[in-house]
């Protein structure tokens, strides 16, 4: 189920709310655990039980890395002073914790694309006898990246002292499982939302604005990511296409991904605050920033802090000299290239990422774009990313350095290319693209803009919510791209 669909905004979400707001406090998080879990399981119900299985794991983890026993006379959300556990212990457990995350994430994920590589390369040695024939195939279950960073970055806080561990199953399993940020993010750490979880206040004022999030996220979903994402499928599945197509196809694909995601993260943030809850910004114009560095801190937020925190800085961070740096820089995105798909093709993403940090770092000030105007700063920027953003998009590797051909015209044109333009340079294409970018570049984040919600602003929201409604009723084409991360 995804948030952009009939079902969900018009029979789950009303009673999601219905049930929400009809119990008494205490037994709110039981309700939304289930259903979330509901939520989760409706593409395929084996979903919840993995979900059950690993945050059984970090629960039982977190309480013996913080001491299983309650001190008599705390709250039953609190636990016994780590202080009264042994260290080694506690290193146990958190390995354990640890492990059991990554060696789910890592089976479900990447064995495929193990499986694939290992008979590949005997293949290449001609030790053909060597590989492994199974018909076994892995089924990647939904949203299992967000939810393993959101189970380690758990018993991790509780380990380095940042956060109280949970005595509360239910409490537990609400925060993993809160269908508002299971399957795509923001990824919600849970000293964000520990005092929340414990109490969290309801306003008329909170709804209001939870309501511009959703309305608003919806419309950037099904008013301009969809129609993009359209354009760039053409484009990327023709045999053959021009350097205008080309580019226009590449540039469509990158308004779909980054009003995909921030509509998703949008309608996710705006969710919680209609249940109370208040999640950490996740976009802020990532498309204005003047180098990639800039880049990282602007798109996808709540993943850049998760690496920062849980990969970068106990690699050294920049605490061990130059070299040292640049290695851990490029670990990081190459793992966070690795995080999102399991192909090559990430991997190079991340390493293109990658390798730009380094060398803003490197050239500090003396970089050549640095130097440049802000526009021309901005665009620099934004071809970097369009560039890096072949490989997120391409099949495969093959098809990937196929259309950096094309970009450049070094492809050769097949009969029947100049075809594409009849779908292309539709007006309501065209129109939808030209209005992507108006928004792109010339609008506020919706966080900053639903601030305050005067009624100036309560007519177009209004307005932006019933025509998504009327289109979607219509629109057979909604993908969500990080639905399969």
């Amino acid at each position: 189920m995804v948030f952009s669909s009939l079902i969900f905004i018009f029979y789950f979400l009303p009673l999601t709310l219905a049930v929400y707001y009809g119990l008494p406090y205490r037994g709110r998080h039981l309700a939304l655990t289930l259903l979330s879990y509901l939520f989760y399981g409706w593409a395929n119900p084996l979903f919840v039980v993995l979900l059950l299985t690993s945050t059984s794991i970090s629960y039982v983890c977190g309480l013996k890395i913080a001491g299983e026993r309650l001190i008599p006379g705390l709250a039953s959300s609190e636990v016994q002073n780590s202080d009264s556990v042994h260290p080694r212990h506690r290193k146990v457990w958190l390995a354990i914790s640890v492990c059991a995350s990554l060696s789910i994430l890592g089976f479900f994920k990447y064995f495929n694309f193990a499986l694939e590589n290992y008979n590949a390369l005997f293949g290449l040695l001609g030790l053909s006898e060597m590989r492994l024939d199974t018909v076994l195939r892995v089924t990647l279950p939904l949203g299992i990246s967000f939810y393993t960073f959101q189970l380690l970055s758990y018993t991790i806080d509780v380990y380095r002292g940042q956060a109280k561990a949970l005595h509360n199953f239910i409490d537990f399993a609400c925060y993993i499982s809160l269908f508002t940020q299971l399957v795509a993010g923001p990824i919600i750490r849970f000293r964000e939302i520990a005092d929340q979880m414990a109490h969290r206040t309801h306003t008329a004022e909170k709804f209001a604005r939870g309501i511009a999030f959703v309305s608003l996220g919806l419309a950037k979903k099904v008013l301009l990511a969809n129609p993009c994402g359209k354009i760039a499928d053409v484009v990327f599945d023709a045999g053959s296409r021009g350097i205008l197509d080309a580019w226009y196809g590449l540039v469509a694909y990158a308004f779909q991904i980054y009003f995909d995601f921030s509509a998703y993260s949008d309608m996710a943030i705006g969710l919680g605050l209609m249940l109370g809850f208040v999640f950490p910004k996740n976009f802020d114009s990532p498309y204005l920033s003047q180098s990639i560095t800039e880049f990282w801190r602007r798109w996808h937020i709540s993943l850049s802090a998760w690496l920062r925190d849980y990969l970068y800085l106990p690699l050294g961070g920049n605490r061990k000299g130059v070299w040292r740096t640049y290695i851990n820089l490029t670990i990081v995105m190459l793992l966070g290239g690795l995080w999102h798909g399991a192909s090559w093709n990430f991997i190079i993403w991340g390493g293109i990422h990658g390798g730009m940090l380094v060398w803003e770092r490197a050239q500090g000030k003396n970089a050549f774009y640095r130097r440049m105007p802000k526009p021309c700063r901005v665009a620099m920027t934004f071809l970097i990313a369009l560039i890096a953003w072949v490989f997120f998009r391409a099949a495969d590797l093959t098809a990937a350095l196929t259309y950096l051909g094309s970009l450049f015209g070094l492809a050769t044109l097949q009969e029947g290319s100049g075809l594409l333009g009849g779908i292309l340079y539709q007006p309501y294409y065209w129109g939808t693209f030209s209005l992507a970018a108006i928004i792109v570049w010339g609008f506020p984040q919706t966080w900053d803009w639903t601030r305050t919600i005067p009624l100036w602003k309560t007519v177009p929201i209004v307005i932006v919510l019933l025509v998504s409604l009327a289109v979607l009723m219509t629109q057979a084409y909604n993908p969500f791209i990080y639905f399969i991360f």
